[in-house]
């Protein structure tokens, strides 16, 4: 199963694009994706129903955070009360470590983005400060990324033994399905992603 982890809406102060217009999209450019995560800019959208979406395009369409660290943006996955209660989701000060363990201890996931990416990757935070312990995956794909980048994230990754996820950071329309992970297993809920993703059963996927 192949989902999209990295996306933005009109929920994002940067986001252009309708979720219901991804779906669209998708389909109309026959995307091998079968699912996506919605990870909004500082904020964890508790109260947009996409299940409509999902049964008219036969999708799975979940919702995360992307939120800001001392060492850079960073994908929340498994977000629940106790999570939302741990730490400022809203906050551009956040500690990557507070993040990680927060995450964890609340059966969630925190998953550093675009770490080759310059002041909001964590790559060049790792080389200044060193590694924050407790990370275990990283996004290594991003659909935004520039010459280098990736290709900074993988050698980290593979420097570490971090698992590695793609993710398109799709904020308009046409960015979706840039980059995705596929899983060696079906996902239907964010339980089983959050589980998936801390097993190591999945690889990251690029068709940039």
């Amino acid at each position: 199963m192949i989902i999209d982890l990295h996306n933005h809406s009109t929920k994002s102060d940067d986001g252009r694009a309708k979720v219901s217009s991804y779906c669209r999209w998708i389909h109309k450019r026959e995307i091998p994706i079968h699912g996506l995560v919605l990870t909004e800019h500082r904020q964890f959208d508790d109260e947009s129903d996409y299940r409509e979406l999902e049964d008219e395009h036969d999708l799975l369409i979940l919702k995360g955070s992307e939120v800001e660290t001392d060492y850079g943006h960073v994908l929340v996955f498994g977000v629940n009360e106790d999570l939302l209660n741990a730490f400022d989701f809203g906050a551009i000060d956040l500690k990557l470590a507070d993040v990680v363990q927060a995450a964890d201890r609340c059966g969630g996931i925190a998953v550093p983005c675009h770490p080759g990416r310059p002041t909001v990757g964590m790559v060049a935070h790792y080389e200044e400060r060193g590694p924050i312990e407790g990370v275990r995956v990283i996004e290594v794909y991003n659909g935004g990324s520039r010459a280098g980048e990736d290709e900074a994230s993988l050698a980290l990754a593979r420097e570490l033994g971090y698992y590695g996820v793609g993710g398109s950071d799709a904020h308009l329309v046409s960015q979706i399905g840039l980059c995705a992970t596929k899983f060696e297993r079906d996902i239907r809920s964010m339980e089983e992603l959050v589980m998936a993703l801390k097993e190591g059963s999945f690889e990251a996927v690029s068709w940039r």
